[in-house]
């Protein structure tokens, strides 16, 4: 009888995206909380309706699967890496660029974090109004992750002053890891004569740090940016700066967004 020889395992299929718009690839940091998965699902998904010509991809720093370096493992090619984030920070800075650097198949590129931009200022005071911001309230907590980098703590105070600018009354920064907290600003602001402290929920979706935040508050708590056409516009306005940015610096290397 003739033995027929196995083979291995299939290497993992790459799409090809030479000559074609990069892949967008949404890089959230994953979570064991469903409802942040769900969330960042559902953007997903609106990201896809908008733009149903982009292949647009789900990847996770860890957590959740698919993680970044197997989503990149199928890729070859142009890709923007869009960090699901709201500043600058290790993972921006540091494990991005090492996992993208991990995939030589891919001529990729991070995009900045989300923040600071007008446009989730926007998102942030849509928030608020809808947890009942009026007239009355005197004063707004930036409740944030909180980070050890120096510039993520600049990037969250330039976003508070943007909405301290939108709304007329003071915006400070408060951190759930982190110091001043949330709790601590709140009273810091009351100390000041403030009565009506609202929090705004300055994270990409539910979860445990949003929860923290909430009960950290005495007056009004906004939900969390989360799955909105404001951050569908913000996601894909990263994407075509960064792929044009891209194309400027090398010609030809990427196609027309």
């Amino acid at each position: 009888m003739t033995t027929i020889p196995t083979r291995g395992p299939a290497a993992p299929l790459r799409v090809l995206h030479a000559r074609r718009r990069p892949a967008l690839v949404l890089v959230a940091h994953g979570s064991r909380d469903p409802q942040t998965l769900a969330e960042v699902h559902h953007l997903l998904a609106l990201l896809a309706a908008a733009r149903p010509e982009l292949d647009v991809r789900l990847a996770h720093l860890g957590l959740n699967t698919p993680l970044l370096l197997e989503v990149l493992d199928g890729l070859s090619g142009p890709a923007v890496l869009v960090p699901l984030l709201l500043s600058r920070g290790y993972h921006v800075k540091v494990d991005l660029p090492a996992l993208l650097a991990a995939a030589p198949q891919v001529t990729g590129t991070v995009a900045p974090p989300l923040g600071p931009d007008p446009l989730l200022t926007e998102l942030l005071h849509t928030r608020l109004l809808e947890a009942g911001w009026g007239p009355d309230g005197d004063a707004v907590v930036l409740a944030a992750a909180g980070s050890r980098d120096p510039e993520a703590a600049v990037d969250t105070e330039t976003q508070a002053a943007l909405l301290a600018a939108r709304l007329g009354v003071p915006v400070r920064p408060g951190s759930v890891t982190g110091g001043p907290s949330v709790a601590e600003t709140v009273a810091r602001l009351t100390a000041e004569g403030h009565r009506r402290i609202a929090v705004a929920s300055y994270f990409t979706a539910p979860g445990d740090f949003a929860r923290l935040a909430a009960s950290a508050g005495d007056w009004i708590t906004a939900a969390p940016l989360g799955a909105h056409p404001l951050m569908v516009d913000l996601v894909l306005a990263r994407y075509a700066t960064t792929t044009r940015r891209t194309r400027e610096a090398a010609p030809g290397s990427v196609a027309t967004v």
